[in-house]
């Protein structure tokens, strides 16, 4: 077997074939020299002639395929003759965030938008200083703002895409107004239907003096209260204010809540809290005060709903630069699909609720630029972060 593998080698490398057809067409030479000689001696110039034009055949079919094959291997083609595609310029250009490249303190714009944007055919005249800050992600350019997403590409080398904070900005505007559009008609939808139902029905209860009427209307009533209640939801979260920061004493705001909290649920619902007495808090009390009241609302609902004793805890302390309030409660949990959708607007998993407390004080809590997040812990926490400065 290896002799047959180093014989296949052999056959098929070219420089090879060459020799080996070379000596083959000498040997025959030889060869049919010497059968001429015996022929001749013998009488037999028919099979000489015969011999002479199969051996002219074989020698002719040898050197034609020792002249095919070239005696070294052929040069691999060259880079540039492989097949290309669009340039890459070309492709830059179809990009429509502006392209930077960036090298010491000089830079040139790689595609259209980037010329457009700098009024340049190639190198920037007057680039921005904080394109050759590292550390800066923002800069201001033609009246408007754009966020750098730079790749390093060695020593004082990068590449730099802007992209624009306000297309941004008004992208996700619409992206949310065109969801809070769907909800409000889901939602209106629901609440109109059985009103419109039940006002058919009380109409035909009238005409017939059916007995049902004052039940049919007592029903009706209770949809109408519930629609409005909806809608000033919806009008309040529509509209909030901005938040007026001042200083004030948590433990203040914690005595509020607490008998707000007994007002309501009694001693269904046992509260506790773990309020240091001399943390200051700086934001719009008001707003504060609305958005951990929706969360303790929401906790006792959910504890009373568990299978242990209900109980509700909050507490507030300093967390670096930032005051942070936390709220957990006893009860069954947040299930996992539930997770992804319970700050959504007017979600409730409650059969009279509205489905605004946690979206509302989630926005409190962006506005005053922290956030309201679900921990991911075994018991149901929430956690509002806002600056403590």
């Amino acid at each position: 077997m290896r002799y047959i593998v180093a014989w296949r080698a052999m056959v098929f490398d070219a420089p090879t074939r060459r020799v080996v057809a070379i000596l083959l067409s000498g040997l025959m030479l030889t060869l049919f020299g010497g059968l001429m000689v015996v022929a001749w001696q013998n009488g037999m110039l028919g099979s000489m002639l015969g011999l002479g034009l199969g051996t002219g055949w074989l020698i002719g079919a040898i050197g034609w395929a020792a002249a095919r094959t070239p005696l070294l291997p052929p040069a691999p083609a060259p880079a540039d003759m492989a097949p290309r595609g669009p340039p890459l310029h070309a492709l830059f250009d179809q990009i429509p965030l502006p392209l930077l490249r960036i090298e010491g303190r000089s830079a040139r714009a790689l595609n259209r938008a980037g010329r457009t944007l700098f009024a340049t055919d190639d190198r920037l005249p007057s680039p921005p200083p904080a394109l050759f800050e590292p550390q800066e992600s923002r800069l201001r350019h033609e009246g408007r703002s754009w966020r750098i997403e730079r790749v390093e590409a060695g020593p004082e080398r990068a590449l730099a895409m802007l992209i624009d904070v306000e297309a941004e900005r008004r992208t996700a505007e619409a992206h949310a107004d065109s969801e809070m559009i769907d909800i409000l008609g889901h939602e209106l939808l629901n609440g109109l239907s059985p009103i419109v139902s039940l006002a058919d029905s009380a109409v035909m209860a009238a005409e017939r003096q059916d007995a049902r009427l004052h039940g049919i209307l007592a029903t009706l009533a209770r949809r109408i209260e519930g629609l409005e209640r909806f809608t000033r939801a919806y009008r309040t979260l529509a509209r909030l204010p901005d938040p007026v920061r001042n200083p004030f004493k948590v433990a203040e705001l914690a005595v509020d809540l607490a008998r707000l909290f007994e007002q309501r649920f009694g001693s269904g619902v046992a509260l506790s809290m773990a309020v240091p007495d001399g943390l200051i808090g700086r934001c719009d009390r008001d707003q504060m005060t609305q958005a951990l009241w929706a969360l303790l609302q929401n906790a006792a609902e959910a504890a009373l709903g568990g299978a242990v004793a209900p109980q509700v805890t909050l507490t507030a302390a300093m967390d670096g630069p930032s005051l942070r309030f936390a709220i957990t409660d006893s009860g069954g949990g947040v299930a996992g699909p539930e997770r992804a959708r319970i700050f959504r607007p007017f979600h409730t998993t409650k059969p009279d609720g509205s489905g605004i407390g946690l979206t509302l004080a989630r926005r409190i809590a962006r506005a005053h630029g922290g956030d309201l997040t679900l921990l991911p812990v075994a018991t149901t926490t929430f956690a509002l972060a806002i600056p403590g400065e």
